[in-house]
């Protein structure tokens, strides 16, 4: 039975999100699978993207074929580095340590610039809101300055009024 790992679409239309799943190549997209590795969310930024590493790995070990999206996941969270590193094992040209050693300092540099990529973002978005806080304040202030130049002949009129109405008072006495 031929296998293959791949997404295995959820959510509402025009939110996706996805299951990344081992199943059987002759079943329906959406439709029966064999095992779930994990989750891919491409609605956030960055992307969610949790895959249980040690099934995953089993599953390309045993000759699961991942399609080129799944590939690309799977490429991006290092499962396709710790499959090559555990057949270099396998070999015989790496020991299990060295093998686990390489994977985590691959993890390690990941993780860093991922964070790089994640500081980025968030200084992008507190850029945005001070400008946007900024325009606002702007047209604040506009609106005041109108506000203030509509209420200002409002008091001349009610000035000239008043100003009337004491003559119209004394015209009537007289």
């Amino acid at each position: 039975m031929p296998v293959k790992i791949r997404l295995q679409r959820h959510g509402k239309k025009g939110k996706p999100f996805y299951w990344v799943v081992a199943a059987d190549a002759r079943a329906k997209r959406d439709g029966k699978f064999l095992e779930k590795l994990g989750i891919y969310n491409p609605n956030t930024n960055p992307a969610t993207i949790d895959i249980n590493i040690d099934n995953a790995v089993t599953w390309l070990q045993n000759g699961a074929q991942p399609t080129e999206t799944a590939k690309r996941l799977l490429s991006y969270k290092g499962i396709l580095m710790k499959h090559h590193l555990l057949g270099g094992v396998r070999k015989g040209a790496l020991t299990e340590e060295q093998a686990e050693e390489k994977f985590n300092t691959w993890l390690e540099e990941k993780g860093k610039i991922v964070g790089t990529k994640l500081d980025g973002l968030d200084k992008a978005k507190a850029e945005a809101r001070a400008k946007a806080l900024e325009a606002e304040k702007v047209v604040n202030e506009k609106r005041a300055a109108e506000a203030a130049a509509a209420a200002l002949p409002e008091e001349v009129v009610a000035e000239a009024a008043t100003e009337e109405a004491p003559a119209a008072d004394t015209e009537t006495k007289e």
